[in-house]
């Protein structure tokens, strides 16, 4: 069985209900506009606890990536890829993924976000080259 995230934590809850719903989200500080990540009380820019949730057109560019040849878990089969991409709308937000197998990627290469099923009503958005 895959690991399954904490979907009711009280600072991520919301971000794993979106999911569910295929929407990407990220949080946002309403008095500084800082984006969020990962999700906390309070703004760690400006120390606001005035944050709001808000859509992500879900889609950014390859920030970092790293091949996983030696299996660590048995419910991920190797290879595989880790991904950590930068928002375009929340240059302040970085999300990490996996893409299975080994595909040809490049620093800054867009990207679009996906959305995996783990069980029922828990999803985790996940990345693919555009």
């Amino acid at each position: 069985m895959k690991m399954i995230p904490n979907i009711n934590d009280r600072d991520t809850g919301a971000f794993f209900q979106a999911a569910a719903e295929q929407r990407l989200v990220y949080l946002c500080c309403e008095n500084c506009a800082h984006a969020i990540h990962p999700p906390t009380a309070h703004c760690p820019h400006c120390g606001s606890s005035n944050t709001t949730w808000h859509n992500a057109v879900g889609t950014g560019t390859l920030y970092a990536w790293t091949v996983v040849a030696h299996q660590v878990h048995p419910d991920y089969p190797v290879p595989y890829t880790v991904v950590v991409v930068k928002l375009d709308d929340a240059h302040e937000v970085r999300l990490v993924g996996r893409i299975d197998g080994t595909p040809e990627l490049q620093f800054d290469m867009p990207m679009q976000v996906c959305f995996e099923t783990l069980a029922p009503g828990v999803v985790l958005p996940q990345w693919r080259p555009l």
